[in-house]
């Protein structure tokens, strides 16, 4: 399993503000979620996708066309993939590792 970090950007929106589309991305990632095919957080600067890549690649493609599906000419996505193969790798359990150590 694969974590990604990704950051759309609407280019060009007229306003500073883009929670909106963050918000049509979320609902996006909402529905692949309800699949069963991901698990992601939203946080104050990026969102984080947990799945197969190949799934992961998938998504990222669906997410970076919502902008455009809003009006928007140019889109900019980041993005940072964390593909650990020698064992099972979750978000909540790389902060739970993180966490144990803390606490020795």
């Amino acid at each position: 399993m694969a974590i990604v970090d990704v950051t759309i950007i609407p280019i060009g929106t007229g306003s500073p503000s883009v929670s909106n589309y963050v918000a049509d991305i979320q609902k996006v990632l909402e529905s692949y979620k309800q699949d069963g095919k991901i698990n992601y957080q939203l946080t104050p600067m990026n969102t984080l996708i947990e799945g197969e890549l190949s799934e992961l690649f998938q998504v990222i493609q669906a997410i970076h066309e919502v902008p455009f599906q809003a009006g928007i000419k140019r889109v900019a996505t980041n993005i940072r993939i964390d593909d650990r193969r020698d064992k099972k790798t979750t978000m909540a359990g790389k902060l739970q590792s993180v966490q144990n150590k803390m606490n020795r």
